[in-house]
């Protein structure tokens, strides 16, 4: 494929997006002055980035006009370079602060930043003594990264591989038919939730510092809290009912959001999405009551309270907690791990393995049962609803789906393994933490702290990473990287033969 220098203009200007959302944090210094001593952990990074992004923005408009083969086989393998350069950069960027200011070790800061980006909520940092400014960019990192940067840069800028770079990141719906109003529009939905969720925590008893955090967090289902003991430590009945409010609306997918935007109901209620997300609700929040109960944890409504917080925080892939998961009992965890495990909305800012691909596995299922107990030869595999309407389950749709499921339980087999041995935990909370790594989820059973290991903290960051972009970019951004890598090689060679 041949390649423009246009391109590295594009990788600039990610780079330059990433620099402003890294200095944003520094808006927070005018309301507390104490905080100006960690100016230069922001303010150096951020220049970085801006400065290397704008070399590389006008050199490739300066070499606009030259194009070389580098190899590239098809618009998949060169965007999921670019989305996972993207992504990386902003991972190490944001670390810095943390690292340069003594906040975290090394490897440490790069844990928290990357489970910022990623919005996942799993955490090295005590909170109860963090300056604000790093509680603050904690939770703008989580809501940023539920968008994505992709979508951020589309908001402003269009280009001819904008679209590929799009479904690329895990966008699935398109809202509108132009690329950049789409975006406009779900940034527009996605702001308002925001101030909404914002004035209501600060109705119900939260200062507006943690309100805004907060609504930030819950929306990108991220969960970072600025209390160590997360929502529970507040003992608010009223601040559990706005969280649970805004996890939903961030579990579910923009394009049905707009209908609800919209007041469009009854389109609402026929998307296949939500109709398992309010099914496995109603399976899972008795039978996680019921553990508590039987384990003597909570009795009666005090139960059912909390088993639908704690459900709906690990099926929105939110992380945020109401209870000690450690010590429960079977049946409850199990329940949580299986929430966490597929997770909310495909195109929504939840991760998992998705209620869309989850939803079209039953129906794969069966079908399969239906083939085998009934004597025709060919029964229509069915179709399923999305915001947009009636789609049909093919041949390539099974396909995609079933390859996807089976290479997202065997990283959740073989992490847990890894998990377990690096960290010296049990099988059992090893696939508790993993499944919350993976899921981009947050809920800890006491592996994730200040103490854990190296090795541990790096299997759970590449969970996360794969987690958040969706397996197979990653997959396809190494391969693409090392065929390049391969092939410079190889005209190098060639051309020292040749001389």
């Amino acid at each position: 494929m041949e390649y423009s220098f246009s391109k590295i203009s594009s990788v600039g200007k990610f780079m330059m997006l990433i620099g402003i959302l890294v200095a944003i944090p520094l808006l927070v210094i005018p309301f507390n002055m104490q905080d100006y001593t960690y100016a230069s952990s922001f303010i150096i990074p951020a220049s970085f980035s801006l400065v290397c992004g704008l070399f590389l923005f006008l050199y490739g408009r300066k070499r606009r006009g030259t194009v070389g083969d580098f190899g590239w086989k098809s618009s998949m393998q060169y965007s999921s370079i670019i989305v996972l350069f993207a992504w990386g950069w902003g991972m190490l960027i944001g670390a810095f602060p943390l690292f340069s200011s003594g906040q975290l070790r090394l490897i440490q800061s790069l844990f928290e930043s990357i489970s910022g980006w990623t919005t996942t909520g799993l955490s090295v940092m005590d909170t109860s003594t963090t300056p604000r400014i790093f509680l603050f960019h904690r939770s703008f990192m989580q809501f940023c990264g539920g968008l994505g940067f992709i979508m951020m840069m589309n908001m402003f800028i269009q280009e001819k591989q904008s679209m590929r770079l799009y479904d690329a990141e895990g966008h699935s719906d398109k809202l509108l038919p132009n690329l950049r109003k789409t975006t406009q529009l779900i940034f527009l939905m996605y702001g308002g939730l925001l101030i909404a969720g914002t004035l209501l925590y600060r109705i119900v008893g939260m200062n507006i510092f943690e309100s805004l955090l907060h609504a930030m967090c819950s929306l990108s289902t991220g969960g970072f809290s600025t209390r160590l003991g997360s929502i529970g430590e507040y003992n608010s009945f009223g601040i559990e009912v706005v969280t649970i409010i805004l996890m939903l609306f961030g579990t579910t997918n923009f394009a049905v959001l707009f209908l609800i935007f919209t007041m469009k109901w009854r389109q609402v209620v026929r998307v296949s999405e939500v109709k398992l997300l309010f099914g496995l609700l109603c399976l899972g929040i008795p039978v996680f009551a019921f553990g508590l109960q039987r384990n003597l944890q909570s009795m009666g409504i005090e139960s059912f309270k909390l088993a639908t917080f704690n459900v709906i925080s690990a099926l929105s892939t939110t992380g945020y907690s109401t209870i000690d998961f450690r010590g429960m009992a079977p049946s409850s965890l199990g329940v949580i791990i299986i929430m966490m495990l597929i997770g909310g909305g495909i195109g929504s800012t939840a991760g998992g393995m998705k209620l869309e691909r989850v939803y079209i596995g039953i129906k794969v299922i069966a079908l399969n049962f239906r083939t085998r107990i009934n004597s025709a030869r060919s029964i229509h595999p069915g179709f399923y609803y999305k915001a947009q309407g009636k789609n049909m389950i093919d041949e390539r749709l099974i396909l995609e789906t079933t390859a996807h499921i089976l290479c997202y339980l065997s990283i959740v087999g073989v992490g847990t393994i890894l998990l377990a041995a690096t960290a010296k935990a049990n099988l059992i909370d090893a696939l508790f933490e993993f499944a919350s790594a993976f899921g981009t989820v947050g809920l800890s059973i006491g592996i994730t702290n200040a103490d854990l290991g190296n090795a541990a903290l790096l299997v759970e960051m590449f969970a996360m990473v794969l987690g958040r972009l969706e397996i197979f970019i990653v997959f396809i951004a190494f391969h693409s990287s090392f065929e390049l890598m391969r092939s410079r090689l190889q005209k190098i060679g060639s051309k020292g033969l040749n001389t």
